[in-house]
């Protein structure tokens, strides 16, 4: 079944750009022109992936971001964005965002990074644990539902944190670096520092570590990334 894509662009010849490569990819595409139309499209639609661009007239791209996943809305999104600073990489990807592409942009890449995301959801979607409801200590994670259970309670956890717990779940007791959760759950080149990754661990520790300055479960390695220990 051919993949259908939401383009948000304001600026025709980019959109123009973006849908006839997309399309010339196997892919089926629909543009929206402002924020307001992207979420009436996306609520009526059943898309696979959104292409957002961030600066939008109306409502912006984060706003629209964050108005789908506080809907529980769990499709990927890529961020298009003349904003390079590091900062804005980061608030963009902890609205929710899947990747983030600086413009000017080259269309071949914007082809991988789309092909890149694809291929992550097969991963996650694939069922290498034991069961769905993963469960280390007192505490669980359900991949499908993306619910836990933490030391609030029972709660929702985001896409990219669930995506964290379930690769190291897969790597328990076993270091893993930032690069390979940052490969893993958002695509090599999507962000070139560990801030990314650093912030959705001090976020994950706030759901399951009793006292997140010696941690039970999710351990920093200096000098190496993390490591997970469900047996605490």
């Amino acid at each position: 079944m051919r993949k259908k894509i939401l383009i948000v662009e304001d600026e025709e010849h980019i959109a123009d750009g973006i849908q006839l490569n997309l399309d010339a990819e196997g892919y089926d595409t629909v543009v929206a022109g402002d924020g307001q139309a992207a979420l009436e499209y996306w609520r009526q639609g059943d898309f696979d992936l959104i292409i957002l661009d961030i600066m939008l007239p109306g409502k912006d791209g984060l706003d629209v971001c964050r108005r789908i996943r506080k809907e529980a809305g769990r499709i990927p999104i890529l961020f298009l964005s003349a904003r390079d600073r590091e900062d804005d990489r980061i608030a963009g990807l902890l609205a929710g965002g899947d990747d983030y592409m600086t413009k000017p942009f080259n269309l071949k890449e914007l082809m991988l990074r789309v092909a890149a995301i694809f291929r992550r959801q097969v991963w996650y979607s694939t069922n290498t644990l034991e069961d769905d409801r993963y469960r280390f200590g007192k505490y669980w994670i359900d991949f499908n539902t993306y619910r836990a259970l933490g030391i609030s309670g029972e709660m929702e956890l985001s896409q990219k944190e669930v995506m964290i717990m379930k690769f190291l779940a897969e790597h328990a007791n076993e270091v893993v670096t930032r690069d390979m959760l940052l490969n893993a759950v958002w695509g090599y080149n999507v962000y070139p520092s560990s801030r990314t990754v650093d912030n959705f661990i001090v976020r994950l520790r706030k759901v399951f570590e009793t006292d997140q300055s010696n941690p039970k479960y999710i351990h920093t390695i200096r000098g190496a990334g993390y490591k997970f220990t469900p047996d605490g």
